[in-house]
């Protein structure tokens, strides 16, 4: 098997930017496929489109976790028996722009209740590592990016499913953004993800010094010299 890092945080945390900058680095050693999640150019993201442009409500709210949750994972079921498991199997490194921790961060955050945040933490993992056989991550990487500073980043950024300036049910919610954030720093905490600071005294790092931490992070792992056969 390959090894599979994602890499996750809230909106605007620079997950895009990352990804590719880590993939750019490592393929210079080893075969590396970047996939993102959601799969918008894949007919299995269309439940997951339709949530998020508010076909099934307005607001967040309005699908509960569990629903929501179904939406996404089925789509990464759905991508990885048709497509990227194939390259997974076959030794190369997989890094995910979100993954399962994506279900974590922003779905949640819909439950307030921390015994019931719990007990949803761990029918998720068993759903998408257990039920639908997903691979496990080697490694996660949350990137710490606050809210306030991410809503700075994501004026004009055009949305991912319309291409248009306009803003998804989740991305248009300033409370829902702040639940996801703080249910981040708990989720992360929860799962022992690798937290990422994007913001130092104030001020957002720069794009080469968050990815310089990434990499380190990533290829300090005993795992890594192991699995991906450097």
């Amino acid at each position: 098997m390959g090894v599979l890092i994602a890499v996750d945080g809230v909106d605007a945390s620079g997950k895009q930017t990352q990804t590719e900058l880590l993939k750019s680095h490592l393929e210079r050693e080893r075969a590396v496929r970047l996939v993102s999640f959601p799969a918008y150019e894949s007919r299995s993201s269309e439940l997951v489109k339709m949530y998020l442009n508010g076909d099934f409500g307005k607001n967040p709210e309005d699908v509960n976790a569990y629903a929501a949750s179904v939406f996404f994972a089925a789509d990464r079921y759905a991508t990885f028996k048709s497509d990227w498991g194939r390259d997974y199997a076959g030794g190369k490194i997989i890094i995910a722009d979100r993954y399962v921790s994506s279900n974590m961060i922003h779905q949640a955050g819909k439950i307030d209740d921390p015994e019931g945040k719990e007990k949803f933490l761990e029918w998720l993992h068993d759903l998408e590592y257990n039920k639908l056989g997903l691979p496990k991550p080697d490694i996660t990487i949350f990137l710490d990016m606050p809210p306030e500073y991410g809503a700075r980043l994501m004026r004009g950024r055009a949305n991912k499913i319309t291409g248009r300036d306009d803003r998804d049910i989740h991305e248009s919610n300033a409370g829902y953004l702040k639940r996801s954030y703080d249910n981040a720093l708990f989720a992360a905490k929860n799962r022992g993800w690798h937290i990422i600071p994007c913001v130092k005294n104030g001020a957002v790092r720069s794009i080469e010094d968050i990815h310089g931490e990434i990499y380190k992070t990533v290829t300090d792992m005993p795992f890594f010299a192991d699995k991906a056969g450097l």
